[in-house]
């Protein structure tokens, strides 16, 4: 759906939108949608501004993906509300650089007469993920001796430590 900043100057624009899996691109990131992504909320040009667009709603999806672990599934169901504002890429100057405050450093920018629903949401959902994906914070991972799944079967697999480099630490005297 595209939010158009010439309908919003005629009035706000109200979304309640479902994208089923697929339609939104997240190739690349490692990740899968595993549920419909719906999403409602309402995009509006602020009023004195030159082109401020503010975009509010909330969404819910569940997202699937690779644990970091134990390289079983990890599941993220995801029910979040998003407050966002957008200028037009034109205020950007082109030639110098140019501070910009706390408050700044939250507004994103548009071009070609608005924006695209689905790349906000697909902005939305990236920044919700943890970075370290793992199915539970108790995965015990992959034994690094004999590869089993520690979550599935225990191992009697020995880890020793071959290196010595750090054995002359244990000699130091705390004072």
């Amino acid at each position: 759906m595209f939010l158009s900043v010439k309908e919003m100057e005629l009035r706000k624009i109200r979304f309640d939108e479902t994208f089923e899996p697929g339609q939104i691109d997240f190739s690349g990131e490692e990740i899968e949608q595993s549920s419909p992504l719906k999403a409602t909320g309402v995009a509006a040009l602020l009023a004195h501004s030159e082109g401020e667009i503010r975009v509010e709603g909330r969404y819910t999806v569940e997202m699937t993906a690779t644990c970091d672990r134990c390289l079983g599934t990890a599941r993220f169901p995801l029910d979040a509300g998003f407050d966002l504002y957008y200028r037009p890429v034109s205020d950007i100057a082109k030639e110098e650089e140019v501070g910009i405050d706390e408050g700044e450093a939250e507004i994103g920018f548009y071009e070609d007469g608005g924006l695209d629903l689905k790349d906000i949401l697909r902005e939305q959902v990236l920044l919700l993920l943890p970075m370290q994906r793992v199915c539970s914070e108790s995965c015990q991972g992959i034994c690094p001796v004999c590869g089993r799944n520690r979550n599935e079967a225990g191992c009697d697999c020995k880890t020793e430590s071959q290196s010595d480099r750090w054995k002359a630490l244990g000699n130091l005297e705390i004072q």
